[in-house]
Order: structure tokens, then C-alpha cells, then sequence
């Protein structure tokens, strides 16, 4: 798992890549406060390497929680910012901060 940041200077955005290995997964996205949490808005595509790979514009100076959703199973990202407890969840989500 990785997650690639780059700051556009011209406009308040970050550029930021997600991708997951899963090989043997059918589908993967990436769920957020940032997207509401619908996977139909953080849809990875699958590389030939079996990676699932996206990028999005998120606002700068923001903080989001998030997790992937592989095959219909939550999965933090093990390099995330931190982590945040969830309440509405029961478990603690990843953070990225930008």
C-alpha cells in the first residue's frame, strides 16, 4: 500500500494517489470522508502487477479519514499519517493529512 501526495502550487488541491496490493481481489476503492464513504467515488482501477491504483484532487490543508474496501473487506493503510478512533465504526480508520 502506498499513498503519493503532490501539491499542485496553482490551486488549493493535493493530487493524491492511493493504491493497494490485491492481487487476488476483484475490486477494490477507497472510502473516505472525503467521498462520503461510497466506493462508487473512490473506485480503484487493477493494474496488470495486480495493484489497484486512483488518484484524486482532495482539498490542501485538510485532514480525512479513510480506509480501502477490498472485496467488501475494510483494510487500513499501514503508511497512513495516523489513525482515528471511530465511534460510528467501532474501529480506528486511517488519516491522511494534507
Amino acid at each position: 500500500m502506498a499513498i503519493k501526495k503532490q501539491v499542485i502550487k496553482t490551486k488549493p488541491v493535493v493530487k493524491v494517489t492511493f493504491s493497494i496490493d490485491a492481487k487476488e481481489a476483484n475490486t477494490a476503492a477507497v472510502v473516505g470522508d472525503f467521498n462520503n464513504w461510497n466506493p462508487a467515488e473512490g473506485t480503484l482501477s487493477k493494474l496488470k502487477t495486480g495493484t489497484f491504483k486512483a488518484t484524486f484532487d482532495l482539498p490542501k490543508d485538510n485532514s480525512f479519514e479513510f480506509k480501502y474496501l477490498v472485496d467488501g473487506i475494510y483494510v487500513n493503510d499501514p503508511e497512513a499519517d495516523s489513525y482515528a478512533y471511530n465511534d460510528f465504526a467501532g474501529a480506528e480508520n486511517s488519516v491522511l493529512a494534507l
